[in-house]
């Protein structure tokens, strides 16, 4: 994954969750997802994301992974 698409994805979720009124511990809650890894996914040194990581975030956001993707 290319560190521009990392920064595209962090930015993505960090507004989709401020949109839902989420907190990060409530995401983690929410998707499965170790809070500490939400961290890492919505920060300036984002970790490359796994298919089954995006397909829970995805599934907390109500929404397909295809739409969580579309920066």
């Amino acid at each position: 994954m290319d560190t521009d698409i990392r920064l595209k994805l962090a930015k993505r979720i960090k507004e989709l969750r401020k949109k839902k009124g989420l907190t990060q511990e409530q995401l983690s809650e929410q998707s499965g997802i170790d809070y500490k890894h939400i961290q890492l996914l919505e920060s300036n040194k984002a970790s490359a994301a796994k298919l089954d990581t995006i397909e829970k975030l995805a599934k907390a956001f109500n929404m397909s992974p295809s739409k969580l993707l579309k920066f």
